[in-house]
Protein backbone atom coordinates (compact mmCIF):
# COMPACT_ATOMS: atom_id res chain seq x y z
CA UNK A 1 0.00 0.00 0.00
CA UNK A 2 2.92 1.98 0.65
CA UNK A 3 4.57 1.62 -2.54
CA UNK A 4 0.95 2.39 -4.21
CA UNK A 5 0.94 5.64 -2.58
CA UNK A 6 4.41 6.35 -3.48
CA UNK A 7 4.30 5.62 -7.15
CA UNK A 8 0.88 7.36 -7.65
CA UNK A 9 2.52 10.70 -6.00
CA UNK A 10 5.31 10.46 -8.38
CA UNK A 11 3.13 10.32 -11.62
CA UNK A 12 0.90 12.55 -10.27
CA UNK A 13 3.48 15.08 -9.57
CA UNK A 14 5.01 14.36 -13.31
CA UNK A 15 1.35 14.43 -14.80
CA UNK A 16 1.40 18.12 -13.57
CA UNK A 17 4.59 18.80 -15.22
CA UNK A 18 3.53 17.69 -18.41
CA UNK A 19 0.06 18.68 -18.58
CA UNK A 20 1.48 21.29 -21.27
CA UNK A 21 2.78 18.08 -23.33
CA UNK A 22 3.53 18.44 -26.61
CA UNK A 23 1.49 15.96 -28.75
CA UNK A 24 2.40 13.37 -31.35
CA UNK A 25 -0.12 14.85 -34.03
CA UNK A 26 2.50 17.53 -35.05
CA UNK A 27 2.78 19.99 -32.08
CA UNK A 28 5.74 18.16 -31.28
CA UNK A 29 7.45 19.33 -34.00
CA UNK A 30 6.21 22.96 -33.98
CA UNK A 31 8.19 26.30 -32.44
CA UNK A 32 5.92 27.28 -29.24
CA UNK A 33 3.36 25.24 -29.29
CA UNK A 34 1.83 25.59 -25.53
CA UNK A 35 -1.10 23.00 -26.85
CA UNK A 36 -2.49 21.79 -23.19
CA UNK A 37 -4.29 18.47 -22.53
CA UNK A 38 -7.60 18.78 -21.14
CA UNK A 39 -7.81 15.20 -19.41
CA UNK A 40 -5.29 13.96 -17.17
CA UNK A 41 -4.42 10.57 -18.43
CA UNK A 42 -4.16 7.50 -16.42
CA UNK A 43 -0.40 5.79 -17.15
CA UNK A 44 -0.63 2.38 -16.26
CA UNK A 45 1.62 -0.38 -17.79
CA UNK A 46 2.50 2.32 -20.47
CA UNK A 47 6.05 3.08 -21.91
CA UNK A 48 5.65 6.49 -19.42
CA UNK A 49 4.26 3.74 -16.77
CA UNK A 50 7.40 1.63 -16.18
CA UNK A 51 9.68 4.34 -16.63
CA UNK A 52 7.43 5.91 -13.85
CA UNK A 53 7.02 2.56 -11.76
CA UNK A 54 11.21 1.76 -12.24
CA UNK A 55 13.27 2.31 -9.74
CA UNK A 56 16.10 2.40 -11.59
CA UNK A 57 14.82 5.17 -13.75
CA UNK A 58 14.78 8.04 -11.55
CA UNK A 59 17.16 10.18 -14.28
CA UNK A 60 14.99 9.12 -17.63
CA UNK A 61 11.82 9.99 -15.16
CA UNK A 62 13.93 13.71 -15.20
CA UNK A 63 14.51 13.75 -18.53
CA UNK A 64 11.03 12.91 -19.15
CA UNK A 65 9.52 15.81 -17.43
CA UNK A 66 11.99 18.13 -18.66
CA UNK A 67 11.39 17.16 -22.07
CA UNK A 68 7.19 17.03 -21.39
CA UNK A 69 6.59 14.20 -23.23
CA UNK A 70 5.33 12.18 -20.38
CA UNK A 71 2.04 12.18 -21.94
CA UNK A 72 3.05 11.42 -25.46
CA UNK A 73 4.59 8.20 -23.64
CA UNK A 74 1.97 7.51 -22.41
CA UNK A 75 -0.36 7.36 -25.78
CA UNK A 76 -1.37 4.93 -28.11
CA UNK A 77 2.29 4.64 -29.83
CA UNK A 78 3.26 2.21 -30.43
CA UNK A 79 6.95 2.77 -28.92
CA UNK A 80 10.41 1.35 -28.30
CA UNK A 81 12.31 3.38 -26.12
CA UNK A 82 16.03 2.43 -25.75
CA UNK A 83 16.24 3.19 -22.12
CA UNK A 84 19.20 3.99 -20.16
CA UNK A 85 18.73 3.38 -16.48
CA UNK A 86 20.66 5.77 -13.11
CA UNK A 87 23.70 3.63 -13.41
CA UNK A 88 23.84 4.48 -17.21
CA UNK A 89 23.07 8.54 -16.95
CA UNK A 90 25.44 8.32 -14.09
CA UNK A 91 28.43 6.51 -16.50
CA UNK A 92 27.49 9.11 -19.46
CA UNK A 93 28.37 11.94 -16.59
CA UNK A 94 24.53 13.10 -17.26
CA UNK A 95 23.19 13.94 -13.90
CA UNK A 96 19.53 15.04 -12.53
CA UNK A 97 20.98 18.41 -12.21
CA UNK A 98 22.50 18.71 -15.70
CA UNK A 99 18.89 17.37 -17.17
CA UNK A 100 17.19 20.27 -15.22
CA UNK A 101 20.05 22.95 -16.90
CA UNK A 102 19.02 21.86 -20.42
CA UNK A 103 16.18 23.49 -22.44
CA UNK A 104 12.87 21.42 -23.13
CA UNK A 105 14.12 21.53 -26.68
CA UNK A 106 17.28 19.67 -25.49
CA UNK A 107 15.68 16.78 -23.44
CA UNK A 108 13.45 16.62 -26.18
CA UNK A 109 16.65 15.80 -28.98
CA UNK A 110 18.24 13.33 -26.20
CA UNK A 111 14.94 11.65 -25.77
CA UNK A 112 13.46 11.10 -28.87
CA UNK A 113 16.70 9.95 -30.07
CA UNK A 114 16.43 7.25 -27.91
CA UNK A 115 13.08 6.44 -29.24
CA UNK A 116 11.26 4.36 -32.20
CA UNK A 117 7.78 5.63 -33.35
CA UNK A 118 7.01 1.52 -33.86
CA UNK A 119 7.32 -1.47 -31.75
CA UNK A 120 10.37 -3.36 -32.40
CA UNK A 121 11.73 -6.57 -30.38
CA UNK A 122 14.69 -7.23 -30.08
CA UNK A 123 14.38 -10.16 -33.01
CA UNK A 124 12.83 -7.70 -35.23
CA UNK A 125 16.29 -5.56 -34.98
CA UNK A 126 18.18 -5.76 -38.53
CA UNK A 127 21.63 -7.75 -37.61
CA UNK A 128 24.23 -5.04 -38.86
CA UNK A 129 26.89 -4.25 -38.74
CA UNK A 130 25.81 -1.07 -37.83
CA UNK A 131 22.59 -0.93 -39.11
CA UNK A 132 20.85 2.17 -40.25
CA UNK A 133 17.32 2.37 -37.91
CA UNK A 134 15.46 5.44 -38.14
CA UNK A 135 14.43 7.65 -34.52
CA UNK A 136 11.55 9.47 -33.82
CA UNK A 137 13.53 12.46 -34.33
CA UNK A 138 14.42 11.66 -37.65
CA UNK A 139 18.01 11.26 -36.71
CA UNK A 140 19.80 7.47 -37.11
CA UNK A 141 21.02 4.52 -34.99
CA UNK A 142 22.97 1.86 -35.92
CA UNK A 143 22.26 -1.84 -35.40
CA UNK A 144 24.88 -4.29 -34.95
CA UNK A 145 23.84 -8.17 -33.04
CA UNK A 146 27.00 -10.48 -32.65
CA UNK A 147 28.30 -13.22 -30.13
CA UNK A 148 28.86 -10.85 -27.38
CA UNK A 149 25.42 -8.84 -27.55
CA UNK A 150 23.40 -6.81 -29.46
CA UNK A 151 24.66 -2.98 -29.85
CA UNK A 152 22.89 0.43 -30.33
CA UNK A 153 25.58 3.10 -32.02
CA UNK A 154 28.07 0.81 -29.49
CA UNK A 155 26.20 0.45 -26.57
CA UNK A 156 25.15 -2.91 -25.06
CA UNK A 157 21.70 -3.44 -24.69
CA UNK A 158 21.70 -4.91 -21.25
CA UNK A 159 17.79 -5.91 -20.72
CA UNK A 160 15.45 -6.20 -23.16
CA UNK A 161 11.91 -6.58 -24.38
CA UNK A 162 10.41 -5.31 -20.87
CA UNK A 163 6.64 -5.04 -22.46
CA UNK A 164 5.02 -2.04 -22.04
CA UNK A 165 0.93 -1.36 -22.84
CA UNK A 166 2.55 0.98 -25.70
CA UNK A 167 5.15 -0.75 -27.07
CA UNK A 168 8.52 -1.95 -25.88
CA UNK A 169 11.63 -1.32 -23.72
CA UNK A 170 15.34 -2.11 -24.18
CA UNK A 171 17.64 -0.92 -21.08
CA UNK A 172 21.12 0.16 -22.34
CA UNK A 173 24.31 0.59 -20.57
CA UNK A 174 24.99 3.97 -21.91
CA UNK A 175 23.27 7.45 -22.62
CA UNK A 176 22.89 7.71 -26.96
CA UNK A 177 24.15 11.32 -27.73
CA UNK A 178 22.21 12.94 -30.66
CA UNK A 179 24.43 13.83 -33.32
CA UNK A 180 25.80 16.92 -33.20
CA UNK A 181 26.11 17.76 -37.22
CA UNK A 182 29.26 17.08 -39.67
CA UNK A 183 32.41 15.30 -38.01
CA UNK A 184 33.86 19.07 -38.11
CA UNK A 185 31.27 20.72 -36.33
CA UNK A 186 31.23 17.92 -33.92
CA UNK A 187 34.65 18.44 -34.03
CA UNK A 188 33.92 22.03 -32.61
CA UNK A 189 31.25 21.29 -30.28
CA UNK A 190 32.89 18.57 -28.42
CA UNK A 191 35.67 20.93 -27.28
CA UNK A 192 38.23 19.48 -29.49
CA UNK A 193 40.28 22.79 -30.05
CA UNK A 194 43.38 22.17 -31.29
CA UNK A 195 42.07 19.29 -33.98
CA UNK A 196 39.30 22.07 -34.68
CA UNK A 197 42.60 24.02 -35.73
CA UNK A 198 44.65 21.26 -37.21
CA UNK A 199 41.26 20.49 -39.63
CA UNK A 200 40.97 24.19 -40.74
CA UNK A 201 44.66 24.72 -41.13
CA UNK A 202 44.37 21.34 -43.68
CA UNK A 203 41.54 21.62 -45.48
CA UNK A 204 41.12 25.91 -45.37
CA UNK A 205 44.72 27.01 -46.19
CA UNK A 206 45.73 27.68 -49.93
CA UNK A 207 48.08 24.48 -49.89
CA UNK A 208 45.21 22.30 -47.87
CA UNK A 209 43.35 19.22 -49.11
CA UNK A 210 39.99 19.53 -50.39
CA UNK A 211 39.71 16.00 -50.67
CA UNK A 212 40.21 15.56 -47.48
CA UNK A 213 37.45 18.45 -46.78
CA UNK A 214 35.09 15.85 -48.53
CA UNK A 215 36.26 13.41 -46.83
CA UNK A 216 34.93 15.25 -42.98
CA UNK A 217 32.16 16.57 -44.24
CA UNK A 218 30.87 14.03 -46.98
CA UNK A 219 32.15 10.71 -46.29
CA UNK A 220 30.95 7.82 -44.16
CA UNK A 221 33.79 7.35 -41.98
CA UNK A 222 35.30 6.53 -38.29
CA UNK A 223 37.81 9.43 -36.71
CA UNK A 224 40.34 8.51 -34.09
CA UNK A 225 40.25 12.04 -33.00
CA UNK A 226 43.31 13.48 -30.74
CA UNK A 227 42.68 15.72 -27.84
CA UNK A 228 44.16 18.97 -26.75
CA UNK A 229 46.27 17.23 -24.74
CA UNK A 230 47.58 14.99 -27.39
CA UNK A 231 48.31 17.89 -30.00
CA UNK A 232 50.55 19.70 -26.51
CA UNK A 233 52.62 16.30 -26.64
CA UNK A 234 52.59 15.95 -30.63
CA UNK A 235 53.84 20.18 -30.60
CA UNK A 236 56.32 19.50 -27.72
CA UNK A 237 57.84 16.33 -29.46
CA UNK A 238 58.09 18.66 -32.96
CA UNK A 239 60.01 21.49 -30.92
CA UNK A 240 56.78 23.64 -31.90
CA UNK A 241 54.62 25.81 -29.95
CA UNK A 242 51.36 25.94 -32.90
CA UNK A 243 49.68 24.00 -35.25
CA UNK A 244 49.76 26.71 -37.12
CA UNK A 245 53.54 25.87 -37.57
CA UNK A 246 52.98 22.43 -38.61
CA UNK A 247 53.07 22.19 -42.30
CA UNK A 248 49.83 21.49 -44.39
CA UNK A 249 51.32 18.70 -45.86
CA UNK A 250 52.22 17.31 -42.47
CA UNK A 251 48.92 17.94 -41.18
CA UNK A 252 47.05 16.18 -43.85
CA UNK A 253 49.01 13.10 -43.53
CA UNK A 254 48.52 13.01 -40.22
CA UNK A 255 45.12 13.53 -40.23
CA UNK A 256 44.20 11.25 -42.86
CA UNK A 257 46.06 8.89 -40.78
CA UNK A 258 43.30 9.32 -38.06
CA UNK A 259 40.96 8.17 -40.29
CA UNK A 260 38.78 4.98 -41.23
CA UNK A 261 36.38 4.40 -44.04
CA UNK A 262 32.64 3.41 -42.73
CA UNK A 263 31.82 3.13 -39.58
CA UNK A 264 33.75 1.61 -36.63
CA UNK A 265 31.97 1.18 -33.47
CA UNK A 266 33.93 0.70 -30.08
CA UNK A 267 32.50 -3.28 -30.53
CA UNK A 268 33.73 -3.70 -34.19
CA UNK A 269 36.95 -2.83 -33.26
CA UNK A 270 39.35 -6.37 -33.27
CA UNK A 271 42.72 -6.80 -31.84
CA UNK A 272 45.50 -6.59 -34.97
CA UNK A 273 46.39 -4.28 -37.78
CA UNK A 274 43.94 -1.65 -39.22
CA UNK A 275 44.16 0.01 -42.53
CA UNK A 276 43.50 3.95 -42.31
CA UNK A 277 42.27 6.60 -45.44
CA UNK A 278 46.17 6.68 -46.18
CA UNK A 279 46.70 3.17 -46.43
CA UNK A 280 49.29 3.19 -43.49
CA UNK A 281 48.27 0.50 -40.65
CA UNK A 282 47.81 1.13 -36.87
CA UNK A 283 47.59 -1.62 -34.82
CA UNK A 284 44.08 -2.11 -32.06
CA UNK A 285 44.95 -3.73 -28.56
CA UNK A 286 41.67 -4.31 -26.94
CA UNK A 287 42.92 -4.44 -23.36
CA UNK A 288 46.82 -2.79 -22.82
CA UNK A 289 44.76 1.03 -22.68
CA UNK A 290 44.45 2.79 -19.35
CA UNK A 291 42.88 0.50 -16.92
CA UNK A 292 42.28 -2.42 -19.36
CA UNK A 293 40.86 -0.87 -22.07
CA UNK A 294 41.25 -0.32 -25.63
CA UNK A 295 44.01 1.50 -26.90
CA UNK A 296 45.42 2.19 -31.14
CA UNK A 297 49.21 2.79 -31.87
CA UNK A 298 50.57 4.24 -35.42
CA UNK A 299 53.77 2.74 -37.10
CA UNK A 300 55.56 6.00 -35.98
CA UNK A 301 54.89 6.22 -32.12
CA UNK A 302 57.90 4.28 -31.11
CA UNK A 303 55.92 1.43 -29.64
CA UNK A 304 53.89 4.09 -27.57
CA UNK A 305 49.77 3.25 -27.87
CA UNK A 306 47.31 5.93 -27.44
CA UNK A 307 44.46 5.38 -25.73
CA UNK A 308 40.99 5.75 -26.39
CA UNK A 309 39.55 7.26 -23.56
CA UNK A 310 35.97 8.04 -25.21
CA UNK A 311 33.87 6.29 -27.20
CA UNK A 312 31.32 6.04 -30.05
CA UNK A 313 30.74 9.70 -30.08
CA UNK A 314 28.32 10.07 -33.12
CA UNK A 315 28.13 12.67 -35.34
CA UNK A 316 25.99 13.01 -38.80
CA UNK A 317 28.60 11.08 -41.11
CA UNK A 318 30.55 9.36 -38.36
CA UNK A 319 31.61 8.12 -35.49
CA UNK A 320 34.45 9.52 -33.54
CA UNK A 321 36.96 7.84 -30.59
CA UNK A 322 38.57 10.01 -28.98
CA UNK A 323 42.91 9.14 -28.21
CA UNK A 324 45.23 10.38 -25.88
CA UNK A 325 48.26 10.72 -28.11
CA UNK A 326 48.48 11.65 -31.90
CA UNK A 327 48.83 9.01 -34.32
CA UNK A 328 52.20 9.16 -36.21
CA UNK A 329 52.46 7.41 -39.82
CA UNK A 330 55.61 4.93 -40.27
Amino acid sequence: MIRFKTTSMKIWQLIKRTIASIAISGCLFIAGCNKKEDIVPVINDTVAGLILKGAEFNTLEALVAKANLAITLDGTGPFTLFAPDDSAFAASGISVSYINSITQQQAQSILLYHTLNSKVLVADLPAGPNAKVTTFSGDSVFVTKNSSGIYINGVKILQNDIAADNGIIHKIERVLNPPAGTITQTVIVSGLDSLAKAIDRATNDTTGSPVLTNVLNTATITMFAPTDSAFIYLLSALSLTEINKIPVHTLVSILNYHIVPGLIFSPDLVDGPLTMLTGGNTTVNLTNGVDGGPAIMGGGNGGTASNITTKNIVARNAVIHLIDKVLIPQ
